[in-house]
């Protein structure tokens, strides 16, 4: 149905949104901005909003995020039993809160805690909020007498930024050089004093999508501390590849088989495979977690431990985690994830194969993958790339590298449950043809300025 005003008098800002009355009842007219005087048909409020989304981008067909966008409809109608379920009201839900620990006790399990079955962790809106728990519990643990600071690479997420500058710790950021995209064990040890409450560590960087050393950088810190330095934790940020490497890379050792990582995050709704809203964090041993962050409250019904940042929340996805453990088990999680990884690196070829592209990565982390043009494509951008493709649907982003590589810019795929070889063929189709067009300019159309795309914590450093 038209969203235009009545009158047809083009205005900055609409006052009202015109109902076609083909499909609706009464009110014929809804306010845009104002709060409706009177309340709406519920055909005509689906209507106006069902409209005004269709404008959105097709989720299945976004590439640049690594949220989940497909789900068995099984999933959706449990989500749908439980968005009326208090995530925090353990007293009331006790049944919800008993899946969300079964939960942390099957991640313990996956990560190799050396006790599964007790050790604490929590569900949490996203790896976000997971990581800033993460680092609260690094701080507290911290008894330097200095100013707090913490070391990570420039390719972390942009809420490692936002925690250090919400807790006031200093970030020490190790930059990229040359060919190295990630945090090396050389450079972390470089910024790490007796003020360091703990060096980050990622699971499969969203910059290019591979995992950093972290085995390299555990064993440097026991060095240091062998050597009578600081004993400095390390925190896994694993919103990504912790639920990949398990599966498809057993033999790697990242994870609580190394004695100095204390805490690990990751992102159920990412290779978690459940749609946006939760994340999770365990510790190590309970003696990881200072007794001081975990919160006692009892008005709800009962004596209930929270130590997460959010209070109330939905328990869908925390049900919908738990449904998607059981349905796949560790062998679906494994074909699941071997699928996407096959489909990324398949396609991270027959990209490299078209002539134009150079890959920084080949999509055998976690399946993401980065690459570029090569240096003698002048007459095109990689922002012209990415805007093309989106003619067609797709969404590409297209970002610049930070410091020290800000001379960079990429374009990066991520593939995601759902992501078929069928539609990895679509996409190979679409870049194709829009190639010729593109070696038809003269010069870029478009800059590093006009992206839409703003990539992580190191995109303004």
């Amino acid at each position: 149905m038209p969203l235009t005003h009545p009158d047809n008098t083009p205005r900055p800002h609409r006052s009202e949104l015109a109902v076609n009355p083909i499909f609706t009842r009464e009110p014929v007219h809804v306010p845009t901005y104002d709060f409706p005087a009177r309340g709406t048909d519920p055909e005509v409020a689906y209507q106006v909003v069902h409209d005004e989304l269709m404008l959105d981008g097709n989720a299945r067909l976004n590439l640049a995020t690594f949220v989940s966008t497909w789900m068995e409809p099984q999933a959706a109608r449990l989500m749908s039993e439980c968005f009326d379920k208090n995530m925090i009201d353990k007293d009331e839900y006790p049944r919800t809160a008993a899946l969300e620990d079964r939960c942390v006790r099957m991640l313990a399990g996956l990560w190799h805690a050396p006790d599964p079955h007790h050790v604490v962790g929590c569900s949490t809106t996203g790896s976000s909020e997971a990581c800033m728990l993460a680092g609260l519990a690094l701080k507290r643990r911290w008894r330097g007498t200095g100013t707090p600071n913490i070391v990570l690479g420039s390719n972390v997420q942009i809420c490692w930024e936002k925690f250090a500058n919400f807790f006031e710790v200093e970030p020490r950021y190790v930059p990229m050089e040359g060919e190295r995209f990630t945090l090396s064990a050389e450079e972390a040890l470089r910024r790490v004093d007796e003020n360091t409450i703990g060096v980050v560590t990622i699971m499969g960087s969203t910059f290019d999508g591979s995992y950093e050393p972290v085995a390299e950088v555990c064993r440097a810190l026991d060095e240091l501390a062998a050597r009578g330095g600081p004993d400095v934790p390390v925190h896994v940020d694993g919103a990504s590849g912790a639920m990949i490497a398990p599966f498809l890379d057993p033999k790697l050792v990242w994870d609580f088989r190394l004695p100095r990582v204390a805490s690990i995050n990751t992102s159920g709704h990412k290779y978690g495979l459940v749609y946006p809203g939760v994340g999770w964090v365990v510790w190590r041993t309970p003696e990881a977690l200072p007794d001081e962050l975990v919160f006692r409250v009892n008005y709800l019904g009962g004596e209930m431990p929270t130590f997460a940042l959010n209070f109330s929340r939905p328990g869908a996805q925390v049900a919908a985690q738990y449904f998607t453990f059981l349905r796949l088990g560790f062998d679906g999680f494994r074909r699941v994830q071997q699928e996407c990884r096959d489909v990324a690196m398949r396609l991270a070829r027959e990209i490299a194969e078209l002539g134009p592209f150079e890959l920084l990565t080949d999509g055998s982390h976690i399946p993401a993958f980065a690459f570029k043009l090569r240096d003698d494509v002048r007459d095109y951008s990689v922002f012209d790339v990415s805007a093309a493709l989106r003619a067609s649907g797709w969404l590409v982003p297209a970002y610049a590298f930070p410091a020290n590589r800000t001379d960079l810019a990429v374009l990066r795929i991520v593939v995601r449950n759902g992501f078929s070889h069928d539609l990895a063929d679509l996409l190979l189709d679409d870049l194709r043809r829009a190639l010729p067009r593109l070696e038809a300019q003269t010069a870029p159309a478009r800059g590093r300025d006009s992206a839409g795309f703003a990539h992580g914590a190191g995109s303004h450093r």
